[in-house]
């Protein structure tokens, strides 16, 4: 009989859970308060409850003693399901980040691509600067804090559009950049908090797109604009016709107005005429 090999993959219970999964077990406890099997008070113990849940383990006993339909009693499941590339909820990954600190002495650092946030990142500058980019990183939880201290020198902090940021570190005779603070995340997007001190110096906090949003976005304003070039091409095609369905109305019309303005010097010049005809003969009679 041979040994049991340990296994260090954590039990079903102890994997984390899934945004989605929260959502579920949510909408469970939804239902149970519409029909009656939950008061208020319960159903709101149990939702903080649900969204506070980080394994498995601790969202089973919430919905327990729930049915999710007749005769059925609701499961979690244990399964972690493939999620949609570039969602919030495949970038919230857990465990532990990729990088957990750096320093600038003198020089300078950058964190950005493809790298995951730990939950708490500490960086140190010191007369140097440093660009930590969270635009393509993932992050091992959904609130993370990024500890800055710049001490004469710079950190800038670049998120992207979704994520929700708040601002708590203290500056003298520096600051903090507090531009992005209040801008709401999206729904089951990170949260990040940036912490620390700065001293004759700064800790900058920027929003920008990715490099592959810049370009959907350059790409589409270039599509509006020979969009209206077109429109603009066509309307200068179809104003010739426009015109001339205008102006032959304007011609008939002034057409008509020369025709009657000759008529009218004719019959003059035939009455001017017989005058002067009729004067003639009658100077012969007199002679």
């Amino acid at each position: 009989m041979t040994d049991a090999v340990p296994s260090d993959r954590p039990s079903a219970p102890e994997l984390r859970a899934a945004d989605a999964d929260r959502e579920r077990v949510a909408e469970i406890l939804r239902d149970a308060l519409a029909e009656g099997r939950l008061d208020m008070a319960e159903f709101e113990e149990r939702l903080e409850a649900t969204y506070q849940a980080r394994t498995y383990g601790e969202l089973t006993p919430i919905t327990r003693d729930l049915p999710t339909a007749p005769g059925a009693v609701p499961t979690v499941n244990m399964t972690k399901q493939p999620l949609v590339d570039g969602s919030w909820a495949s970038r919230v990954t857990g465990g532990e980040g990729s990088s957990t600190w750096a320093v600038a002495i003198l020089s300078g650092f950058q964190r950005r691509g493809r790298w995951t946030v730990p939950k708490r990142f500490n960086c140190f500058a010191f007369w140097g600067g440093g660009e930590i980019d969270l635009r393509e990183a993932n992050f091992a939880d959904r609130e993370v804090e990024i500890n800055c201290v710049a001490i004469m020198g710079g950190v800038n902090v670049i998120v992207p559009p979704g994520v929700e940021v708040v601002v708590r570190g203290m500056g003298v005779m520096g600051g903090f950049d507090h531009r992005e603070e209040g801008v709401p995340g999206d729904p089951g997007g990170p949260r990040v908090i940036v912490t620390g001190f700065a001293f004759w110096g700064g800790v900058g906090v920027e929003r920008k797109l990715t490099r592959e949003e810049r370009r959907a976005l350059k790409e589409e304003r270039r599509r509006q604009r020979l969009d209206r070039k077109e429109s603009m091409r066509e309307l200068h095609e179809s104003f010739p016709e426009d015109v001339e369905d205008i102006e032959d109305p304007h011609r008939r019309l002034t057409g008509g107005h020369h025709d009657l303005m000759r008529g009218r010097s004719d019959r003059h010049r035939d009455r001017h005429r017989d005058r002067r005809d009729r004067r003639d003969r009658r100077d012969r009679y007199d002679d």
